[in-house]
């Protein structure tokens, strides 16, 4: 992989040199704002490969700062904020977010989130096969394998396996899922997701009762997981 640029807009400046030091490190090159402002400036004039932003940012929410990003910015933004409880989560990752990290964070895990945004990017695109893992999936052909193996899906299984493969790393929550996959007026019959969710398992994982690929998160949704 090339080296990835990312943006990190925080006003912290612990946090700020903490990361710079972290991902320079670990190959990535680093661009720091510590206000909204800063950071449209930098993100609009050349446009990150990633981007952390935080929610406490002492000119503007970051909520409002992550709505207006995902105006035109589509690469990956991970929230990195003190603000632990599920509401902002959830409001975070509904606005657009890739993923959610509580300081304090272990450092393992926020480049393990990195790279695994960064992935999902890739696949995002006009790929028409997603490897993910020993999962292959041709959305031309709108065919699944495993380990080789052609893997017999009903539509909505299909649906719901391409949307995560998409978005590989990605928390989605029940309401964006079922939003996508059966549509607006669904939103609230998360019984269908957890069907749904239990039958791919089955068709999917070593162990459906010990599920790595399809991973909750609690009171949130799902991920998509593919080992390194």
């Amino acid at each position: 992989m090339n080296r990835a640029e990312i943006l990190v807009i925080d006003d912290e400046a612990a946090i700020q040199k903490l990361l710079e030091i972290t991902l320079e490190s670990n190959g990535f090159m680093v661009k720091l704002a510590k206000t909204a402002k800063e950071g449209f400036v930098v993100a609009a004039n050349h446009p990150p490969d990633l981007i952390i932003l935080d929610l406490g940012l002492p000119d503007e929410s970051g909520h409002a700062v992550l709505v207006k990003l995902r105006e035109w910015f589509t690469n990956p933004v991970i929230i990195l904020s003190a603000l632990a409880n599920e509401e902002n989560i959830v409001k975070a990752l509904d606005n657009g977010a890739n993923d959610y990290l509580v300081k304090p964070f272990r450092t393992g895990e926020l480049l393990a989130r990195i790279r695994s945004a960064l992935r999902g990017s890739i696949n995002a695109g006009n790929t028409p096969v997603i490897h993910c893992g020993n999962i292959q999936i041709d959305l031309l052909l709108r065919v699944v394998k495993k380990d080789d193996v052609v893997v017999k899906l009903t539509v909505t299984e299909y649906s719901l396996l391409s949307l995560f493969a998409k978005n590989e790393g990605k928390v989605l929550t029940h309401q964006y899922l079922l939003k996508e996959v059966w549509g607006p007026g669904y939103i609230n019959q998360s019984q269908y997701l957890r069907v749904f969710i239990a039958q791919l398992r089955k068709k999917i994982e070593a162990d459906a009762n010990r599920p790595e690929i399809i991973v909750t998160e609690s009171g949130i949704g799902y991920r998509f997981v593919v080992k390194e």
